[in-house]
């Protein structure tokens, strides 16, 4: 089965604290929060503080995904703020080798997150330091977006050159994921995937989640 990470993105910014206590209890293996900055990406969320706010309210890994300037800046912030695994981005991070050490010497989970356009191959060289791989399936900066076809054939191309090279680097879907696609993605390679609208935008959250887990 696939670990599932419904982003709070979606979620009703109002209501964090129930949308969080609604993870916790469902089957979502990993929380997954959307940094944004409004300069890498058009669009600001939230930072520091709010996941600080919410990381007493479950145990369950925070997977912290920066889209944002600069996020080597901000290492030992988010990993005291409460995050267990930290992305950041190939085209924001201009020594990528350096910033995946500095994540992992802080006790976190090293990813890298790749937009739309980037190819796979451009991470080859530092697959040894990435424990997360995530593939943007839509373009980055907001939710509810169609998801990208081409996305398929750079997961099955991303999995071999994990094979290749022995790591146990995950691969994690985000944007556009449900039920008309999980299935396809797991197949070919995928292990985590992210679902933001799919989930909060559903009459159950919770059956939402467990359907996808149950895939």
């Amino acid at each position: 089965m696939p670990l599932i990470a419904p982003s709070l993105l979606s979620a009703d910014f109002s209501e964090l604290g129930k949308a969080a206590a609604l993870l916790h209890r469902s089957e979502a293996d990993w929380f997954h929060l959307d940094v944004m900055d409004g300069r890498f990406v058009p669009n600001i969320t939230f930072g520091m503080p709010v996941i600080k706010a919410i990381r007493p309210l479950s145990d369950k890994p925070f997977d912290v995904h920066l889209m944002i300037a600069e996020p080597e800046r901000y290492i030992e912030d988010f990993k005291k703020a409460g995050a267990d695994i930290l992305s950041i981005h190939l085209e924001a991070s201009t020594h990528l080798h350096r910033s995946l050490q500095a994540i992992r010497q802080c006790g976190m989970k090293s990813g890298v997150a790749l937009n739309p356009h980037s190819p796979v191959e451009s991470i080859e060289h530092v697959l040894a330091e990435t424990d997360l791989v995530c593939l943007m399936s839509v373009n980055p900066g907001f939710g509810g977006q169609k998801f990208i076809e081409s996305t398929y054939e750079k997961v099955r191309r991303l999995k071999a050159m994990i094979h290749a090279q022995g790591t146990n680097t995950l691969i994690e879907i985000d944007g556009g994921v449900s039920d008309a696609n999980a299935e396809l993605l797991k197949d070919a390679g995928a292990d985590v995937l992210v679902a933001g609208s799919y989930v909060f935008g559903s009459a159950d959250p919770e059956k939402t989640i467990a359907g996808l887990k149950a895939i």
